[in-house]
């Protein structure tokens, strides 16, 4: 969860897109035109913390502290991730908590 946080702050497109499930509700088949979204919100967001709350074998429970265009845009999130060929992948939100 870290190291994603860190590659969205630092606008590590190709990090994101390769560690997520691509058998997840988050995956976008058009890998160009989600490298562009991906990109443009790593752009408009100032990443400013993030705070594990919870984690064990396959999910993590965190809040992330943002701001896009003046205003909060932080959130809370239940993530699960899978473990495949040796490399853990973000799958999605169980639960999204704005």
């Amino acid at each position: 969860m870290r190291s994603r946080f860190s590659a969205y702050a630092t606008g590590l497109v190709d990090y994101i897109i390769d560690t997520t499930d691509p058998d997840g509700p988050q995956w976008v088949q058009d890998r160009a035109a989600w490298a562009v979204q991906i990109s443009a919100f790593s752009t408009a967001t100032r990443f400013a913390g993030l705070r594990i709350e919870h984690a064990d074998e396959d999910t993590v429970r965190f809040h992330a502290t943002l701001e896009q265009g003046g205003k909060d845009a932080s959130f809370s999130e239940h993530s699960q991730f899978v473990h495949r060929d040796g490399r853990w992948l973000y799958h999605g939100a169980v639960e999204l908590i704005r």
